[in-house]
């Protein structure tokens, strides 16, 4: 899927008889991410090569998504999780509806948040960013709207309203579609129990240094707080792989500092250093526990915070070697500016 959208996108980019290009989903999900298992299996055969392609073409289109010369419009009705949201978000119009869940669960599945996720949620307000990635937490339609994930938001039932008015235009000026977007949107406002009511406490909490002190942070909030709330975050957090964690804050916090490109490159590096299992059998594991055997007891490896080392970490950040090449993206053709 990801080698055709993108072998389409360069088609649609090239034709100019497109002016624009809206994606959506077909049934109740807009996109639930990779399906983990196939590389799981494939991992399990041997076959590394084929992953390392995947994850290759994967990224590539999240990039061509990102600088994408004509307007394009997602559609993110329904589930919208893991990399659904990195062939979506880094275009130019967003549009969620009261049906939207997102979220990024890899750290409960022993991987890290990618195909651009380190990009577009560090610069999610605070450390909103450093909460979705390290607790797999969801957020609805109206608190991406909120929080800038979005750039439209109206109700699911008027979404063929939305799709008769973009088809029936006869300009792709970004204003114009940009208009009509709006013109069925609601005025939303999160309700009381959103996290986004909660962003000083994630603030104080999430801005630490480490995924220990984190951890700390959200114990002495607990301890005085009268709502589970911190509990429930301690919990998500103590069942994630505890490397993932470590790899996963660390990749937010680059991510920042850092342009979608140089965002790719990284995560390609991570990517390949997880499916290698040089250090950790993690992400295999993970898969195994939660989607295959569904257990829901992974043996992480290392199997604590304390046990994993600055090595370990350093590990999945450190350039590729002679024999294997990085990430080569256009950004000569695509953004001659930078």
């Amino acid at each position: 899927m990801a080698a055709r959208l993108k072998r389409l996108y360069e088609s649609w980019e090239e034709n100019p008889d497109i002016g624009f290009v809206l994606m959506k989903g077909n049934g109740r999900a807009f996109c639930s991410g990779v399906d983990t298992v196939a590389p799981h299996r494939l991992l399990n055969e041997g076959k590394v090569y084929e992953c390392k392609r995947f994850f290759e073409t994967l990224y590539k289109f999240v990039y061509l998504q990102g600088t994408y010369l004509k307007p394009h419009v997602a559609i993110l009705d329904g589930i919208t999780m893991g990399c659904g949201g990195g062939i979506s978000l880094p275009g130019m119009f967003r549009l969620v509806t009261d049906k939207t869940v997102f979220s990024h669960p890899e750290t409960q599945l022993g991987f890290h948040p990618d195909a651009g996720a380190s990009f577009y949620l560090s610069r999610l307000p605070g450390y909103l960013g450093e909460y979705l990635a390290l607790t797999g937490d969801k957020l609805n339609g109206v608190e991406m709207i909120a929080c800038g994930l979005a750039t439209h938001y109206c109700l699911n039932a008027r979404l063929p309203w939305i799709e008769e008015r973009l088809g029936n235009l006869m300009n792709d000026d970004p204003a114009v579609i940009d208009s009509s977007l709006a013109q069925y949107g609601d005025l939303v406002y999160p309700d009381r129990s959103s996290i986004l009511r909660r962003i000083e406490t994630v603030d104080k909490c999430f801005s630490h240094d480490t995924a220990e002190e984190i951890i700390d942070s959200l114990e002495n909030e607990a301890a005085g707080a009268y709502d589970d709330w911190c509990k429930t975050v301690l919990r998500k957090m103590k069942e994630a792989s505890p490397l993932s964690l470590k790899v996963t804050l660390r990749s937010i916090r680059e991510g920042r500092f850092q342009s979608l490109d140089q965002c790719l490159a990284r995560e390609y590096r991570i990517s390949l250093a997880w499916i290698s299992k040089s250090v950790s059998n993690d992400f295999t594991e993970g898969v195994r526990a939660r989607l295959v055997d569904k257990d829901f007891a992974p043996k992480w490896y290392p199997a604590s915070l304390e046990e994993v080392s600055k090595d370990m970490v350093e590990y999945y950040f450190t350039p590729l070697g002679e024999l294997e090449p990085e990430l080569v993206l256009p950004t000569s053709l695509r953004e001659p500016y930078i």
